[in-house]
């Protein structure tokens, strides 16, 4: 019932966008400035578009900062800029809110990365459980959609983009292409400071609140621990964080890592109850008021410290 009345009132809104887009004489590219309209659906993509797309392109992101992108509702002004952009650029299955928009309003604009990522199961879980049960064989087969914390993966995306905005404004196209090499050179400086940074560790376990980092951990060797699946706000079972316990303690692991966008409580509470510190690894999916004046890049890079500093890394 609920997202019945969400579509019946974002499909007025949308009527009524278009109906005055239509009125209003916007160009080609669907914006008054001449620049191609673009929105994202969470902030790794939002970097992307941005970067790449530069002065040629106006980015809108329906993730506001400080909101959790797995948590997402879409109002009727966000469902018409879907309406109305002329690329939408999201993950699928990421953000059923999202999807749901697309679908209905935006089938034509919009572009799914998910094929660019190469997404495939990492054996971390996905989905929410009420008993608290993971079924063994939904816990092989989920696709894992966070990409982003793979540099190499993030790079399939960026090139993904690319094509895209130089496919719909070819005017443009030699500053895409600019602005792509610029970004990809930076991101291959990245994989090779991760490769690196990681290569001699004490320790090759890391513990974080949610399973946002198996990407990560397969690309560079290491062994990710999450205390919840994939909602990182989600309440572990007592034989969950008694499994974690266990592990902190047989493998001298030094730190539990929590994110900036939801609560460190059950982190803190493990650590405490193990004896060890707490820090932030953050999964990328949003910037908030704290760290507002990062990027993807610098975000990656804190990341890398963290892992290095918890891990005893040469």
């Amino acid at each position: 019932m609920r997202s019945g009345l969400r579509a019946i009132v974002a499909g007025a809104f949308v009527t009524a966008t278009l109906a005055l887009a239509g009125c209003g004489g916007s160009s080609a590219n669907g914006s008054d400035n001449g620049k191609l309209d673009v929105v994202t659906s969470f902030y790794p993509l939002e970097f992307i578009a941005r970067t790449v797309g530069g002065d040629a392109v106006n980015v809108t992101t329906l993730t506001a900062p400080g909101v959790e992108p797995h948590d997402l509702e879409l109002t009727p002004k966000q469902v018409g800029s879907i309406a109305t952009a002329k690329l939408v650029v999201y993950e699928k299955d990421l953000q059923p809110a999202v999807d749901e928009a697309v679908d209905q309003n935006a089938e034509d604009a919009g572009f799914d990365i998910s094929p660019a990522a190469q997404l495939e199961a990492t054996g971390a879980d996905f989905e929410e459980h009420s008993d608290g049960i993971k079924p063994a064989a939904h816990k092989e087969n989920a696709l894992d959609p966070h990409f982003w914390l793979d540099p190499v993966r993030y790079g399939e995306v960026v090139k993904a983009v690319e094509e895209k905005l130089v496919s719909l404004d070819g005017a443009n196209a030699t500053g895409y292409h600019e602005r792509a090499k610029a970004l990809l050179g930076q991101i291959s400086k990245l994989d090779t400071e991760y490769k690196t940074g990681l290569a001699d560790c004490k320790l090759n376990t890391f513990v974080t609140s949610h399973e946002a980092f198996a990407y990560l951990a397969k690309r560079y060797g290491l062994t990710m621990v999450g205390i919840a699946g994939f909602a990182p706000d989600a309440e572990p079972t007592p034989s969950r964080i008694k499994e974690v316990q266990d592990i902190v303690k047989a493998q001298d692991v030094t730190t539990i890592f929590y994110e900036e966008l939801v609560s460190p409580k059950v982190a803190e509470t493990i650590a405490n109850d193990v004896g060890v510190k707490t820090a932030v690894l953050s999964p990328i999916e949003g910037l908030s008021d704290a760290n507002s004046k990062e990027t993807y890049l610098t975000l990656m890079q804190q990341n890398l410290q963290e892992l290095r500093t918890a891990n005893g890394c040469k």
